[in-house]
């Protein structure tokens, strides 16, 4: 189902014209009303007369979050803050947050890319949303909130955290669907199994997750455990917050649209900044076409995907892979890049193991080493330990781990230790953002 079915399938001509036409605005209402803005186009020795379409936009330097920080709070807004309607911040842990105003035409528009999305996702006027991201100064609680409610959705803002509640009310009132990090879904469908609850008793349908990347491999367990379609949505604060773009229920596997009438998306080269091809991967940068109060150029998400266009979709906007990884937080081990991502994907076809892991990377000899804490499979553990005290060191998880040592090695190109753990030993999501590695390095 398409909420709006004329911009969404808009012809791309049409929608190139619409974007050029947004982004000479938007350039010159920066150039005037942000400082920032002006000193980076003078600095840089172009005018705003020069930016003309979006094949222009390579002439403008990169907006970084430095940008943002340094401008704390209110320095990259384009109007006074006592015109502006909402504030939100990111959720960063160390420092000053970073700011993001929306006019009221702004939350319009928050909302109705979220409509958009949920709506790809499977979503229906009528049915009952279960909003288990955080709400608050966090872009995602509201977001969601408001967009469901635009496509005619009841919610529950149950916000994040909180298991035993999430599952009397899941119950109760029969959710439809539920938004969620993947890690906390996985959460949810371990305790549902640990406690006994009748599958039959919930009305889940469909689940709605990001905040953090994830897998086909994460995907399967969700929808199987959930009984669930699991659908990816992306987005960050800088831009808008969720919704910059979603995966379509009935295309899955085959990327996720971006909303390119508001977020004109680019790829770029980590290391030399210069635009990609479509399909190749790099880093993710984003203008915001039509955001009033704290519009960006070309911002530097610093996240790993690539854009294309898919001619056979419902849909005319282009897709963006799933994310592999952040750059600033990719691993390079014995000169090998290395996302968490990529062994997430290896643990796909691995029997007996669960998909709950972590990579513990170390350099206590001469070179970076990585370890790979994952946990038995709990359906096989508890047939195992019937008979076998020590279930952990059984033929059959002695094999699974050995197969992916050597899948990891076929694949990744690393020689990694293995070390299997207990079912449910390995931290879990309590709704927020979860770590998949952990850095012991000595610096």
């Amino acid at each position: 189902m398409l909420f709006n079915k004329e911009i969404e399938t808009l012809p791309l001509d049409k929608l190139r014209k619409l974007q050029n036409e947004q982004l000479r605005h938007q350039v010159h209402v920066l150039y005037n009303r942000v400082p920032y803005y002006k000193q980076l186009f003078d600095n840089a020795g172009v005018t705003p007369a020069e930016i003309m379409t979006v094949e222009d936009l390579p002439k403008i330097p990169f907006t970084y979050k430095s940008a943002l920080r340094d401008n704390y709070p209110f320095g990259l807004f384009t109007m006074p803050r006592n015109e502006v309607a909402r504030l939100h911040c990111s959720s960063g842990t160390t420092g000053k947050p970073i700011v993001v105003g929306y006019t009221l035409k702004d939350l319009d528009i928050f909302a109705e890319v979220i409509a958009r999305s949920l709506s790809a996702a499977g979503c229906e006027k009528g049915m009952l949303l279960q909003n288990a991201y955080g709400y608050g100064l966090f872009t995602g609680g509201l977001g969601l909130h408001y967009g469901a409610e635009k496509l005619g959705m009841t919610v529950l803002p149950i916000s994040g955290g909180g298991t035993d509640k999430q599952l009397m009310l899941m119950q109760d009132f029969q959710s439809d669907a539920i938004c969620c990090t993947p890690s906390y879904a996985l959460t949810l469908a371990e305790e549902i199994r640990k406690r006994g609850i009748d599958r039959n008793s919930i009305n889940l349908k469909y689940a709605i997750l990001g905040a953090e990347p994830w897998t086909e491999s994460i995907r399967s367990e969700v929808e199987t455990k959930l009984g669930v379609i699991a659908t990816n949505i992306y987005g960050l604060s800088e831009i808008i917050g969720p919704g910059v773009s979603q995966e379509d229920f009935e295309e899955k596997g085959t990327g996720s649209y971006i909303w390119e009438d508001h977020f004109y998306p680019e790829v770029v080269d980590k290391d030399t900044g210069k635009p990609l091809p479509y399909g190749q991967q790099g880093v993710l940068v984003f203008t915001t076409l039509s955001k009033e109060a704290s519009p960006l150029l070309r911002y530097y998400t610093n996240d790993i995907a690539s854009i294309y266009y898919d001619k056979t979709a419902k849909r005319t906007h282009i897709k963006m892979s799933p994310i592999a990884g952040r750059a600033d937080d990719m691993l390079i081990i014995r000169g090998v890049n290395l996302f968490h991502t990529q062994v997430e994907s290896v643990l796909e076809d691995i029997a007996h193991l669960s998909a709950n892991y972590q990579l513990i990377v170390s350099n206590s000899g001469a070179m970076d080493e990585v370890e790979v804490r994952v946990e038995a499979e709990q359906a096989t553990f508890e047939a195992l330990s019937k008979d076998n005290m020590d279930a952990l060191m059984h033929d059959t998880f002695v094999s699974a781990t050995r197969a992916l040592q050597k899948k990891i090695k076929d694949n990744i190109g690393l020689s990694m230790k293995i070390t299997l753990q207990l079912p449910g030993s390995i931290p879990r999501s309590e709704g927020g953002k979860l770590s998949r590695i952990v850095d012991q390095r000595k610096k």
